[in-house]
């Protein structure tokens, strides 16, 4: 006797890609040979000190034992409205515009469920994070791509979407500083957003997970600080990446207070809340030193020029990127995206990441992430340029 068949939802989202590295490198490993992976955005430095002070002190606490609430604590949401102050120069109202998110991934899922029903549409950026097409299937809804444009400086041409599929367009996503094109928003994009989206009675998602990694000087701002941004549009501002913590799963949503109540309904309904000592460790990393993050960028802008010069002395034409954890370069001539990532893992046993695996306008590309110890990246661009040259 069998078991019920999955969801038909379910059988119409595509495998999530990730997977399919983590299986690569397992494989090569399991055969005993020495994979350097840089294809998983995933920082190797641990989380800052006075993070996981905040937590072991917070974990203590038999107050932060119970259920959460799905608002979550005072001091978390105040925390974030004092960042975003500090930081962009954007007002939060901590009662209506902020709530807590068990990680980015999740809150757009169920920004999905919350907004999307049968026949809708969700713009989503191609290349792009895949949850952003993932979230509207299993809404059973429809991601229509939004081509990022290299000449536009990896933006997409709004002028390009159809009339019939911006009227049925319910949420875009986008994401600056960008993953996987390392691409920062082009001047004056953001208030292009702003207009389409009034004009179509969309709501922007941006999902700001990289501005705290940024490089020469580039200072990321936030969508929200655009005029008009908040009529429109909500951020989700995760911790994962600029502050080391991936595996803690503390994120906002943050900006238009309709939007953040509707989101809360959902989520009331699907999970108990983010754990009450990992928001604590959230606001105070919000609203500690800066020193850790910043000397943690300089080790991603170092790793980041020696990727970029050694890609340029094997031929491979790339720009230095200004922002996130990843250098986007255009594959040899005679490649796909796949054939050039699967001989580097064949001949050099370094794992990078197709382009083509973010989305159909990735093809001719590959993405090489900045989360592995120096000497391994080294190691790892030694073997391209002697295999690859």
């Amino acid at each position: 006797m069998g078991i019920a068949d999955p969801s038909k939802r379910l059988e119409a989202m595509p495998p999530y890609k990730f997977q399919e590295l983590e299986r690569q490198i397992a494989d090569k490993r399991a055969a005993g040979i020495d994979v350097i992976s840089l294809g998983i955005g995933d920082p190797d430095g641990p989380t800052y000190p006075y993070i996981v002070k905040a937590m072991q002190e917070a974990v203590a606490d038999p107050a932060t034992h119970q259920y959460p609430s799905n608002r979550g604590r005072d001091d978390f949401r105040q925390a974030f409205a004092e960042f975003y102050d500090q930081r962009f120069g954007v007002e939060i109202d901590p009662e209506t515009e902020v709530i807590p998110a068990i990680g980015a991934k999740e809150c757009i899922y169920n920004l999905c469920f919350a907004f999307l029903d049968p026949g809708d549409v969700a713009l989503a950026s191609d290349p792009g994070y895949p949850v952003y097409t993932g979230g509207p299937i299993l809404a059973n809804a429809t991601p229509e791509l939004l081509p990022l444009v290299p000449e536009l400086g990896f933006a997409p041409d709004l002028s390009a979407v159809p009339a019939d599929v911006a009227a049925k367009a319910r949420l875009m996503f986008i994401n600056y500083p960008n993953n996987p094109t390392g691409a920062v928003a082009p001047e004056g994009f953001f208030e292009m957003v702003v207009s389409f989206a009034r004009e179509h009675e969309i709501l922007v998602v941006h999902d700001n997970a990289y501005s705290e990694t940024t490089y020469d000087g580039y200072v990321a701002p936030s969508f929200l600080s655009t005029p008009g941004a908040k009529e429109v549009g909500v951020e989700v501002f995760s911790l994962s990446k600029g502050f080391n913590m991936t595996g803690w799963r503390c994120a906002a949503i943050l900006g238009n207070a309709e939007a953040i109540q509707t989101y809360w309904r959902l989520k009331t309904n699907v999970d108990s809340g983010l754990y009450e000592a990992v928001q604590v460790a959230g606001a105070a990393a919000l609203l500690g030193p800066r020193g850790p993050l910043e000397r943690m960028n300089e080790t991603y802008a170092r790793r980041r020029d020696l990727v970029v010069g050694a890609l340029r002395e094997i031929g491979v034409e790339v720009k230095a990127p200004k922002g996130t954890i990843y250098v986007w370069a255009p594959v040899p001539s005679g490649h796909t995206s796949t054939s050039f990532c699967e001989a580097v893992l064949e001949e050099a046993a370094v794992v990078i990441s197709p382009g083509s695996m973010y989305g159909p306008s990735g093809e001719g590309f590959f993405r090489i992430s900045l989360t592995t110890p120096d000497d391994r990246i080294e190691e790892a661009v030694e073997r391209m340029r002697e295999h690859l040259s």
